[in-house]
């Protein structure tokens, strides 16, 4: 069978299932990883036991899982476990993403558009498998059907889905138990991946652009990668505008990193010198005064020691 392309089991599917049932969500990955297909015996066998996958610990899940997603053809592996009702057992946000279209209210499939972005991350990476990226360009939209609404005009809405989607992220990663730095970054890039659809033909200002870096941080890279990905708009026309705009954004990223480091957009004072100035104890006051030279570092870009100095004591005198 291995040379059709076939993956089945020595003995009855039941019965090595039984034995071990992470061999089910092994099948899917082996899918992944070789491009083959299941016999249809196996993916009667798993559609039959896919809730014995819930007596397996969720740390064996999760190093399956990433074993799947990192492999070459992971959209097979990830079709294969909605198929068969194992994804509904180990990440049913995935496939709750397959929402019904009737046709007053169109839409693209979430679930067809989320596996595309996923593919299209992938061909945007450079030597090994991106999980962080992965992860976030197969779950960036998951807030979808939590929040979609049907417009009275015909459209549909989805307000706020990467803010949803961001916490049911952390909520799943954590059942998974995936390392709190990793579930915070692949949450971070899809609380991120709507940002720049506020930029409109550039309209943004220089602030703006700071503080879209600022806010990505060591995500930027990742960030261009999941939003470019996030195009699947079959009107080529739309898809290139879109392009030009997100390429336009990087150059003004990078035409402002020229201009002052960006890495280094920390306020002007540190919180020693916020203390000297302003005759403070250590606190929260401390806190707010860094906040606040922080902020405006990012709206006025680059100050002089004299200029921070002079802003603080001005903001100082209306604090009290």
């Amino acid at each position: 069978a291995l040379l059709e392309g076939v993956l089945d089991t020595p003995a009855a599917p039941q019965d090595s299932f039984d034995d071990d049932p992470l061999r089910m969500l092994r099948a899917a990955r082996f899918v992944a990883q070789l491009g083959f297909e299941v016999a249809p015996r196996v993916r009667a066998a798993i559609i039959e036991m896919a809730d014995q996958i819930d007596r397996i610990t969720a740390e064996r899940v999760r190093a399956e899982l990433d074993k799947l997603i990192g492999a070459d053809h992971p959209i097979d592996g990830i079709n294969l476990m909605c198929d068969t009702g194992l994804a509904q057992r180990v990440l049913p946000e995935v496939p709750a993403m397959k929402l019904e279209i009737d046709e007053h209210h169109q839409h693209k499939d979430v679930y067809q558009h989320s596996l595309t972005v996923l593919q299209q991350a992938i061909d945007q990476e450079e030597g090994d498998a991106d999980l962080v990226l992965r992860w976030a360009a197969l779950l960036h939209d998951i807030g979808k059907p939590d929040t979609k609404r049907n417009e009275p005009a015909g459209g549909v809405s989805f307000h706020h889905h990467e803010v949803v989607g961001a916490k049911m992220v952390r909520k799943r990663m954590r059942a998974l138990k995936y390392p709190k730095a990793f579930t915070e970054e692949v949450a971070r890039l899809v609380f991120l991946h709507l940002r720049f659809h506020g930029y409109g033909k550039g309209q943004w200002t220089d602030s703006a652009v700071r503080r879209y870096v600022t806010d990505a941080d060591d995500l930027l890279e990742r960030l261009h990668k999941l939003v470019r990905a996030d195009c699947t708009t079959r009107n080529k026309r739309r898809a290139a505008a879109l392009r030009s705009t997100y390429d336009e954004l990087e150059e003004r990223i990078a035409a402002l990193r020229e201009q002052e480091d960006l890495a280094r957009v920390r306020p002007d004072l540190d919180g020693n010198a916020i203390m000297e100035l302003l005759g403070l104890p250590p606190g929260p006051q401390v806190g707010k005064a860094w906040k606040y030279l922080k902020d405006l570092r990012l709206d006025r870009g680059p100050m002089t020691r004299d200029e921070a100095e002079a802003a603080l004591r001005e903001w100082w005198a209306t604090q009290n």
